[in-house]
């Protein structure tokens, strides 16, 4: 039989020389499980320094300038932990997003010697990211800012300094949370402290003078109703993300790829790990263990009635991973 174009087409890209394997790297020794990840990147951290900034920020106003000098102790005790708790807690997912590897794939895995022990068969394909030289799994994207593919990645987040991906969703999802709840907390606290003011002597609702006091709880007023705003939206977004199982990239890009749906509860409790518990909650317990990747998830499957049709498909996915390969998508 005489192959057309597209058969051929479909053909070399199943060998390993399609992907030019020999001008990759081979990938260095991996690290230990748990190795520290840290982009270097200027505004990411930046970003992160400013997160950190505005919080210490809020929690000062609050404790100096409303609650420290309150009459009222059960007023402020209650008030105190409840805030600093909710402080600690956001800026320690904070850490955990930032530090957690978001599912990176190895770089330079795209070597002869990996593409041939994955032994190809009539209609599997794999795809190789030219950027970082690594074959690409289903549903990763290369970040142009971490500089590897990502598995299963919503976008880059500067204000964490690192991709949202596999392995710290869970924890991109509670620093949102708890910063619009500190956010919401301060907005209360600030409300009810202006009323107490204007009600008293303004020279003995703080130890700072009034207009000092005024200029304080403005800002942090702004500060906490812009980053309320904010958070609460990119925490509907994530969640909404987890319930249906598409990422932010793959929304933007309108990808509808068939996928076994196992209803939303199940994929929640898969990114927050296991049944409900309050260490949903703790930025401290991992979301999940992921397992290494096998040999079936580097290969994809095109499934198709006829050789035909198996062909349009290599080639249209073919097309998609190239554009995938520059997509970038931050929240900034």
């Amino acid at each position: 039989m005489m192959l057309t174009p597209a058969h051929h087409f479909r053909d070399i890209e199943r060998k390993p020389e399609y992907l030019q394997p020999e001008k990759c790297v081979p990938p260095p020794y991996p690290g230990p499980a748990g190795a520290m990840w840290f982009i270097r990147d200027g505004c990411g951290i930046a970003c992160a320094i400013v997160t950190w900034f505005l919080v210490l920020y809020a929690e000062f106003v609050v404790l100096f300038v409303m609650l420290i000098p309150s009459r009222d102790y059960a007023y402020s005790i209650v008030n105190g932990i409840l805030f600093n708790l909710l402080a600690f807690l956001a800026l320690a997912s904070h850490c955990r997003a930032m530090l957690t590897d978001p599912g990176a794939v190895p770089k330079g895995n795209a070597t002869k010697e990996f593409i041939e022990s994955l032994q190809l068969k009539p209609g599997q394909v794999v795809y190789k990211c030219p950027k970082c030289c690594s074959i690409k799994p289903d549903r990763a994207h290369h970040c142009s800012v971490c500089k590897r593919c990502i598995r299963k990645m919503d976008h880059h987040c500067p204000w964490v300094n690192n991709c949202v991906g596999e392995n710290n969703q869970k924890y991109f999802v509670l620093f949102t949370m708890y910063i619009a709840l500190i956010s919401l907390h301060a907005l209360i606290m600030v409300g009810f402290h202006f009323l107490r003011c204007f009600e008293e002597d303004w020279t003995k609702c703080s130890s700072f003078s009034p207009p000092t006091t005024v200029i304080l709880l403005i800002l942090l007023c702004f500060e906490g109703l812009l980053f309320f705003i904010f958070t609460s939206v990119m925490f509907g977004t994530q969640v909404h993300s987890i319930c249906t199982d598409e990422t932010g990239i793959e929304r933007l890009k309108r990808k509808h790829q068939p996928r076994e749906y196992r209803g939303s509860w199940k994929l929640v409790q898969d990114i927050f790990g296991g049944r409900f518990s309050l260490n949903w909650f703790n930025p401290f317990s991992g979301p999940w263990h992921p397992k290494p990747l096998s040999d079936r998830d580097w290969v994809q499957q095109v499934a198709s009635t006829s050789e035909t049709d198996n062909t349009e498909m290599t080639e249209e996915r073919s097309g998609e991973s190239k554009d995938e390969d520059s997509v970038e998508v931050t929240d900034e």
